[in-house]
């Protein structure tokens, strides 16, 4: 990821639990707010999501796309676009680092995207932190709401 934007935030939840909540995609509409479908596509050997397609509805970006997904450790999963209507590329990753006694989490969550219609840097870098920043709020409350059904 050449030009990119992060943001994190601190999570009061082991890592694994965290990183389970990011790997359910199915229930990503549930939480997410953007995201209005998730299909997993494929998934490698150990069972995770290797392509998954999203529907999302952002207010003026509505797009279909399909992510290809790697899971580099049990704690950093990252994404690349493989397909989509609106955007020229997407990639991100969260890493989570765990903290104190393994009982909470820092989550970094990287962004770079690419819209095939034009915008000045400085309005897509406040898209990319707009969506980072609510992934992440999102993703605090769901993990720390408990185990979901």
């Amino acid at each position: 990821m050449a030009e990119h934007t992060s943001s994190n935030i601190t999570i009061e939840a082991a890592p694994a639990d965290v990183m389970s909540v990011i790997a359910d995609f199915s229930r990503y509409p549930e939480w997410t707010g953007e995201v209005k479908e998730a299909e997993v596509l494929s998934t490698d050997g150990q069972g995770r999501a290797e392509r998954v397609r999203l529907v999302l509805d952002a207010g003026a970006i509505k797009d279909d796309h399909v992510l290809a997904y790697t899971w580099t450790s049990e704690h950093e999963v990252s994404w690349t676009l493989v397909k989509s209507q609106m955007l020229r590329s997407l990639d991100g990753t969260y890493a989570l680092a765990p903290l104190g006694s393994g009982e909470r989490t820092e989550v970094t969550y990287r962004l770079a995207v690419d819209v095939k219609i034009p915008l000045l840097g400085m309005i897509k870098r406040k898209a990319e932190k707009v969506i980072i920043d609510r992934a992440l709020a999102g993703l605090k409350k769901r993990v720390e709401s408990g185990p979901q059904g």
